[in-house]
């Protein structure tokens, strides 16, 4: 999938500032604030940097951490996994394969077939609702 070709100075126009520091800058929102987290509602859920669809409504969970889980990727074509060494850990990097756009960490040990935990942070995603 071709990346959005957009300087760092257009997306600081696009997004908000936090936005900004999660998606281009890879940091994390605070757990348990996202404006996604308890959202029940029917939809799916795309990269709030290019409006990529990214994870369905009905592979959300509630995994305690603090922010919004699923159990895997609603179109593996606009999801990218990289190995992240930052932070003194081995993590999995969970990234927008359309726009390059940091969107949080996968791990394994989900409650659900799958066994994974996509932790994504809220300010990372757009929610449509159906």
């Amino acid at each position: 999938m071709k990346q959005i070709p957009k300087s760092e100075q257009e997306w600081k126009k696009k997004l908000t500032p936090e936005q900004y520091r999660v998606l281009r800058e890879k940091g994390t929102e605070m757990p348990f604030t996202g404006k996604l987290l308890h959202n029940k509602d029917k939809g799916t859920y795309t990269c709030a940097a290019c409006g990529a669809e990214l994870f369905a409504s009905d592979t959300k969970f509630d995994s305690g951490t603090g922010w919004p889980s699923f159990d895997k990727p609603m179109n593996r074509e606009n999801v990218e996994l990289k190995k992240d060494f930052s932070s003194f850990m081995i993590r999995t990097e969970v990234m927008c394969k359309k726009c390059g756009s940091h969107l949080g960490h996968v791990f394994d040990g989900g409650p659900t077939p799958t066994g994974k935990r996509f932790c994504i942070n809220s300010c990372a995603l757009e929610f449509k609702k159906k």
